[in-house]
């Protein structure tokens, strides 16, 4: 498949996704990217705000099988993955399987459960495969994990453990839709009070399974020069050595980022990566893995704020 071919691919999703979906433009072109990069993404935003029917589109129009977990504070890791249940008629352990083994997982609000079924999750995000009483099964090639949690509701959550954070590959932030989109979201789902199936809007799906093999293939081969490679180090270390953050970025978030970068630049049908699409994906990539120091929450400052300084500091290569 040519990048060419992909740029369309990635047209005809976003096309029928926004039959569904009102404005989320950037919120799209990131999942794109991460699905693209083979990578998982974290939503954050306020309820109301289309993360989980946004998850359930995306996954309709790209045919993938499609699993849901509304994560609660008693869900158990069994419940997720999976168990060996002992069948009297057969006199042998059979696996039940969770709903894990899908192509597309929504995790719903996956800060609302312990952190030992947040663990769960470690292995099959950066494996595809997951252990259940010692036995490994593979998932997908292109198992992929879209994330969400709410912000402002603190009682009864848990926050993300850094080692689980850095296997996002984005986390990005949904902010309010302006006005002239909030007034066709009530146009347009006004009459009814819960969402609809995606079918129901007349979106369909666009892609197969064999196409997004060919694409992934394809932003593979898209190529990141040394100078390009070295940009991205200096911009990951530049978070660890801003004595406002606490901890820096890891090098897996070099390697996440470069990636990235590919399949940001594939969709501008583009073989080659040039800084702009470091900067463009730079602030999802890094926001979740640098944690501020103190002093930086004392004097009130954000991460973001201070990635955008270290993306504006760091000289980028002509």
């Amino acid at each position: 498949m040519s990048l060419e071919n992909v740029q369309a691919m990635a047209n005809s999703i976003r096309d029928e996704i926004s039959k569904a979906i009102i404005g989320q433009a950037d919120t799209v072109d990131l999942m794109l990217v991460a699905l693209f990069s083979g990578g998982h993404i974290l939503l954050e935003g306020v309820p109301g705000t289309a993360k989980t029917f946004l998850a359930q589109v995306f996954s309709h129009v790209l045919k993938m099988d499609f699993g849901r977990v509304q994560f609660t504070p008693d869900l158990m890791p069994g419940d997720l993955l999976g168990t060996n249940l002992f069948s009297f008629q057969t006199n042998e352990f059979s696996l039940v399987k969770g709903p894990i083994f899908c192509d597309l997982l929504l995790a719903d609000e996956i800060n609302r459960t312990p952190p030992k079924t947040q663990a769960a999750l470690l292995e099959a995000m950066q494996e595809r495969q997951v252990t259940i009483d010692g036995e490994a099964f593979k998932l997908g090639d292109h198992f992929m994990v879209i994330a969400t949690q709410n912000p402002i509701e603190q009682q009864g959550t848990y926050p993300l453990p850094e080692a689980q954070l850095d296997r996002f590959i984005f986390k990005h932030v949904l902010d309010y839709p302006s006005r002239e989109e909030e007034i066709e979201i009530v146009r347009r789902h006004g009459s009814r009070t819960g969402s609809p199936k995606p079918a129901d809007l007349g979106v369909k799906a666009v892609v197969t399974k064999k196409a997004l093999e060919a694409a992934v293939k394809a932003v593979s081969t898209v190529r990141l020069t040394d100078e390009v490679t070295n940009y991205v180090v200096d911009l990951v270390r530049g978070t660890r050595n801003n004595p406002l953050f606490e901890t820096g970025a890891s090098p897996r978030a070099a390697a996440m980022i470069s990636t990235a970068a590919r399949a940001y630049a594939a969709l501008k049908s583009r073989d080659f990566v040039i800084p702009d699409d470091v900067k463009a994906i730079a602030l999802p990539a890094l926001r979740h893995r640098a944690i501020l120091s103190p002093a930086a929450e004392i004097e009130g400052r954000t991460a973001d704020e201070l990635i955008l300084q270290v993306i504006e500091q760091t000289e980028a290569p002509r």
